[in-house]
């Protein structure tokens, strides 16, 4: 299923979870894996003075430099590095989002499975409602290829996989992300299932809605769940839809919860715009913070497009 895969790394503790899902799915498909490291930015533009952005020192990039990196990365994971068949250790100078997502192209990868935040602090707190990791945020955006984004251990992983929730809000994005959660259902053998979250107070707050009016709205978007996507499962028929009423992510964490989810599929965005434009939609943001498993954000059709036809 995964052929490439690119670990996105600080080097550091708080990206042991992703460590762990990375090494294990490479384990898993016998995949080639890429374990990058970016480790500082020019101070100029024309200097080979660096800022490590773990440190915040100052270092000359040069490849003694960027030799020190590697080895320390290798110590950093040996115990997984020892086991891995197929594995790159890599660093590099530059803004995160940038080299990780050329790494990506150049590379022609699958999957990019990176933490959601570089810092070891409590990821529910209130200043993390709007920055959930820059660097995870821009590569959401711009990735073409699906980002598992792993905020907390993994017990499942990839292995034992028995609950994918797929979160949609019928944008064209969710399309893909249907395909992305589909495809791993198919290929694990497990139950998926489609869920929509009715944001009844999204247009307008002062609105009062009926039982019945939000009764409707209900029984349309469980309609267009069957209609859009219960209609292409050609054959597949381990799922189940679901609507509830109320805050999307709240809803979406509840019911992955409710069905102890191994993981969250969903659109990177929530808006009906170009992708290259867009910010990470605020729904996925909230679910990445809080939720117990990995979240798979899928931008782009690129890595997907061809499973419709398999």
């Amino acid at each position: 299923m995964f052929d490439r895969i690119l670990f996105a790394t600080t080097a550091s503790p708080t990206c042991k979870d992703a460590a762990d899902v990375a090494f294990d799915l490479a384990k898993k498909y016998n995949s080639e894996l890429t374990v990058l490291h970016v480790f500082g930015v020019p101070t100029h533009g024309f200097s080979r003075d660096v800022v490590d952005i773990k440190t915040g020192e100052k270092g000359t990039y040069d490849e003694d430099y960027v030799q020190r990196v590697v080895k320390e990365m290798r110590i950093t994971f040996a115990d997984k590095l020892a086991e891995a068949k197929n594995c790159v250790v890599e660093a590099t100078a530059g803004a995160p989002h940038r080299e990780i997502l050329r790494a990506a192209r150049q590379k022609d990868v699958d999957l990019i499975v990176m933490g959601s935040h570089t810092r070891q602090e409590d990821t529910g707190a209130a200043r993390f409602r709007t920055v959930v990791g820059n660097t995870m945020q821009k590569v959401a955006k711009a990735a073409r290829c699906p980002v598992l984004i792993v905020s907390r251990p993994c017990q499942t992983c990839w292995w034992y996989f028995s609950n994918i929730v797929f979160g949609t809000d019928f944008s064209k994005a969710a399309q893909s992300a249907f395909l992305f959660a589909l495809k791993t259902a198919r290929e694990i053998g497990c139950k998926l299932y489609l869920f929509h979250a009715c944001d009844i107070g999204a247009e307008d707050p002062a609105q009062v809605r009926t039982q019945a009016d939000i009764e409707a709205r209900v029984k349309e978007a469980r309609r267009r769940l069957e209609e859009v996507y219960a209609s292409q499962m050609e054959g597949f028929d381990n799922y189940e839809i679901e609507v509830w009423e109320g805050t999307p992510y709240v809803e979406v964490l509840k019911y992955a919860r409710d069905k102890q989810a191994d993981l969250i599929v969903m659109a990177h965005h929530t808006r009906e715009i170009d992708p290259e434009r867009a910010v990470l939609g605020s729904t996925v943001e909230q679910v990445v913070l809080r939720s117990a498993c990995p979240v798979a954000s899928v931008t782009h059709p690129d890595k997907v497009a061809a499973i419709q036809q398999q």
